[in-house]
């Protein structure tokens, strides 16, 4: 369990493992791998506020998402890298 609650329309994500091989078979060096930009929630916040009113998010945690590039916090959290970011920089939810 995480020990770190998003404020407002961040969620915090875990960024999902890439192949690291080819479907030809080649392995790939980390140096030369691209970050995926898909992610699993960990943790929401509550959602932002709009007219005096809090406006849930449309994500929960455990969705597997698709973000946009560059959008993210990297922070480490007990040795472990998740990706901080606001709901309107999630893509979409992977089914």
């Amino acid at each position: 369990m995480v020990k770190l609650q998003p404020l407002y329309d961040r969620v915090l994500i875990k960024r999902v493992n890439v192949e690291e091989q080819t479907k030809g078979g080649i392995f790939i060096p980390e140096s030369a791998k691209e970050k995926p930009l898909e992610g699993e929630i960990i943790a929401t916040g509550p959602g932002k506020i709009i007219d005096n009113k809090r406006v849930p998010l449309d994500v929960k945690i455990g969705d597997r998402i698709l973000f946009a590039k560059y959008s993210e916090t990297e922070i480490t959290l007990e040795g472990e890298k998740y990706l901080l970011l606001k709901e309107d920089d999630i893509l979409g939810i992977i089914k």
